[in-house]
């Protein structure tokens, strides 16, 4: 899989520009949604590089992530003249850049197409990484291929739209890549003042999180070893995303991951060691910031049910990643029934629901 190359913005028109002129293109598409048209767009309509650029316009949100929504975008294409020689800009957060994504990779058997990540979550996560999809049959990222960017345009101008719970949605992520990095840059993350937002600090901060992922992604694009460990939380997490979506209560990603984490590392100190100071230290940092999702022991079933449709699954055992210290990544890790309800047990007990 080729490497897509990720540009920490200095001047967004510059590097903009130049990530247009180094695609050579027929037409230009800029993909957005409800929110990022009015929210994100002015911030690159008036640039000299997007004159004539085609706007497709999708429903914002994860409930739009769906094959309607992808159906949708590649008509537009078509009824737009789209060739194998276009190319799409995609302006938003994940569900934008995953699904846009999927739309270019496969429009006329794939088009190049470049991500402006306008979310904390998509810049750290979702746009980086090469992964596309959509959702599928109540399940999360059910359908989608390995197909990265040409370039990755990243700038916390986009961040000053977003509110409060959609930074903390994507600041989980980042948390999750310090727990698999280094003690000092995850002690850095928990102490970084989200109330007081330093964007010029909180773009350092970003930067550092995507070398993180890059680095993994670069020894291992197809995650069947090493990539895993950006799977942490998300086994559980997961879980707690269709559980809610299928109770008409949808939660942001992140939120999802980071009580995703705290059965995952819980499950860590049961299983490698993982510390207790730093389960602690971590689970106080989550239960401050994201609040609790509530459940009772009658949706345990339902909650292992979706981890059984987990794509790291392997002959039906539910793999984890576990970690034995900060920055020690236990992959292909396994958990039975009685294990899992243990974890869920833990949550509940430990989150106060």
């Amino acid at each position: 899989m080729k490497k897509q190359e990720v540009i920490i913005c200095r001047n967004l028109s510059e590097d903009l520009s130049q990530a247009i002129s180094d695609n050579p293109h027929d037409k230009l598409f800029l993909l957005v949604d409800e929110h990022t048209s009015i929210l994100c767009k002015p911030l690159i309509d008036n640039l000299p590089c997007m004159q004539g650029a085609i706007e497709i316009k999708i429903g914002a949100e994860d409930v739009h992530k769906t094959l309607e929504t992808l159906a949708y975008v590649w008509k537009s294409l078509s009824d737009q003249g789209a060739t194998r020689h276009s190319l799409m800009i995609n302006l938003g957060g994940g569900m934008v850049t995953d699904l846009g994504g999927f739309a270019a990779s496969t429009f006329k058997r794939g088009i190049s197409y470049i991500n402006i990540p306008t979310t904390l979550l998509a810049m750290v996560d979702a746009s980086v990484g090469g992964k596309t999809g959509i959702n599928f049959n109540g399940l999360k990222n059910e359908i989608g291929v390995f197909s990265p960017a040409e370039s990755v345009l990243i700038d916390a101008e986009f961040l000053k739209s977003l509110d409060s719970a959609n930074l903390l949605s994507g600041y989980a992520e980042m948390l999750k890549h310090g727990l698999i990095s280094t003690t000092a840059h995850w002690a850095e993350l928990l102490n970084f003042d989200m109330d007081r937002i330093d964007y010029k600090a909180l773009q350092a901060l970003v930067a550092q999180s995507v070398q993180i992922k890059e680095n993994i992604v670069e020894q291992d694009p197809f995650e069947k070893g090493i990539r895993k460990a950006l799977n942490l939380g998300h086994t559980v997490g997961h879980a707690f995303e269709s559980l809610a979506l299928e109770t008409n209560r949808p939660v942001l990603h992140g939120y999802a991951v980071a009580w995703g984490m705290v059965c995952e590392l819980y499950f860590s100190h049961l299983k490698v060691g993982f510390p207790k100071d730093k389960l602690r230290q971590t689970i106080q940092f989550i239960k401050e910031h994201y609040g609790v999702m509530t459940f009772d022991c009658k949706q345990y079933d339902r909650l292992y049910e979706f981890m059984t449709h987990d794509k790291k699954n392997n002959a039906g055992i539910i793999n984890f990643t576990l970690l034995g210290g900060i920055g020690d990544i236990r992959i292909n890790q396994s958990a039975n029934k009685e294990e899992i309800m243990d974890m869920l047990d833990f949550y509940r007990e430990s989150m106060g629901c």
